[in-house]
């Protein structure tokens, strides 16, 4: 349900954000919070029932269904985010077509206009299919959020990417990844992969790349978000770099802290990721990196197939799993009631990091600030219905019931 709503009191909720946790009723009038405190009073509210009041969350690496950029998939991805908890995302560069050009930039951008869901924001490609380079510069200047590189990028190429990066003060997204090793492979090189009989991607693939951009940063003194890391040595070379005044940062997505190639068996090709689950041995060791505070941004990654794309053979089936629409469930089921994490770091990584990359604030709730905020009764227990989740037929605790966007209030049955 949408509606709209200048005047509204919320009470009996915990206001939850990163700098922890308090019960308290919450005063919105023409989609500002004007107060926060007990005992509000007013005839028409909302009662919280002690649900969590916390800020939107923030989500860096969204694909569109079938990775197809056109105005339907913008529109639905939207829509499924805020259905998550998601108030902003930014979309993958490399879609078909990629935004790599001033005129799929324009139509991109025109498709953005009347969403009723989450705020869609999108990178450039700084990659042509071609290898050769977009036109960074003019992208940059009309709008996009970030530049998206592959480091199937040359050294020169990357050199040239960096020094746009450092003209701009923009944070580079990079996606680091050995073009010679991921070509033939579907899946981590391990164990798993020689009993399945399908061709691995060895974790070098991503480890010698992560250092290779470490020293450019170093170089230029940029910034480099990391995208999807799914290796704990690139954490590690990662966090050393950050020691060493390097601004690099790492982003890991909720399925390769909660899931191993295991759950490659049997062919399951909703298993069939991309960068590929790690080895059960690394990802207990990610969630330890999560634990001592080294990961810095958790995504959902987000990669929808169609089913003929994806109800397929192993080795054909598209990449990705559908996780967008039950997000904030996942994280508070997976992370946070097992006490991985506390609900005030799980917003710390989910919402304001992310949107630092961005040079956006977010994070917070305070009396002043627009709202950009959500309703989770932790309670709730949802089943997922999806045979595009990893997570099909599972049970999660938590539920977004309602969003507050400025003066947009939506409700979720």
């Amino acid at each position: 349900m949408l509606s709209k709503g200048g005047y509204m009191l919320i009470k009996n909720a915990i206001i939850c954000d990163v700098n922890g946790e308090k019960e308290s009723d919450i005063l919105i009038e023409d989609g500002i919070i004007t107060q926060i405190g007990q005992n509000l009073l007013d005839e028409d509210f909302i009662d919280a029932g002690g649900a969590y009041f916390m800020p939107l969350l923030v989500d860096t690496n969204i694909r569109l269904l079938d990775s197809t950029l056109n105005s339907k998939n913008i529109k639905s991805i939207s829509k499924k985010a805020l259905k998550g908890g998601v108030g902003h995302l930014i979309l993958n560069a490399d879609s078909t077509p990629s935004i790599d050009n001033e005129v799929v930039l324009e139509f991109a951008q025109h498709s953005l206009e009347s969403l009723d869901g989450a705020k869609v924001d999108l990178m450039l490609n700084t990659l042509k299919e071609d290898m050769s380079l977009s036109d960074i510069a003019i992208l940059l200047k009309k709008g996009v959020i970030a530049p998206y590189m592959s480091t199937i990028a040359k050294n020169n190429l990357a050199i040239k990417i960096a020094e746009y990066s450092q003209m701009y003060d923009v944070t580079l997204f990079c996606k680091a990844e050995d073009n010679s090793l991921i070509n033939s492979g579907v899946m981590l090189e391990g164990d798993i992969s020689s009993k399945l009989g399908l061709a691995g991607i060895p974790n070098l693939s991503e480890v010698l790349h992560v250092s290779r951009m470490i020293e450019i940063a170093r170089h230029f003194k940029i910034k480099i978000l990391f995208k999807s890391i799914a290796s704990p040595r690139s954490v590690s070379l990662i966090n050393s770099a950050k020691k060493d005044g390097v601004e690099v940062s790492c982003e890991v997505s909720i399925h390769h802290l909660i899931s191993s190639d295991e759950s490659c068996e049997d062919f399951n090709t909703t298993a069939k990721l991309d960068p590929p689950l790690a080895s059960k041995e690394n990802m207990l060791s990610l969630q330890t990196a999560l634990k001592n505070g080294e990961i810095d941004i958790l995504t959902s990654l987000h990669q929808p197939s169609s089913p003929v794309n994806k109800e397929v053979a192993f080795y054909d089936a598209d990449y990705g799993c559908e996780s967008i629409e039950e997000i904030l469930s996942l994280y508070y089921t997976k992370l946070v009631k097992t006490k991985m994490i506390t609900m005030s770091e799980l917003i710390k990584l989910t919402v304001q990091n992310p949107a630092n990359s961005i040079k956006e604030n977010a994070g917070t709730i305070k009396v002043g600030d627009k709202v950009n905020a959500l309703l989770f009764k932790q309670d709730s227990i949802i089943k997922i219905s999806n045979n595009q989740s990893l997570y099909n037929k599972e049970e999660l605790n938590g539920k977004v019931t309602t969003t507050f966007q400025d003066k947009i209030i939506t409700k979720f049955s």
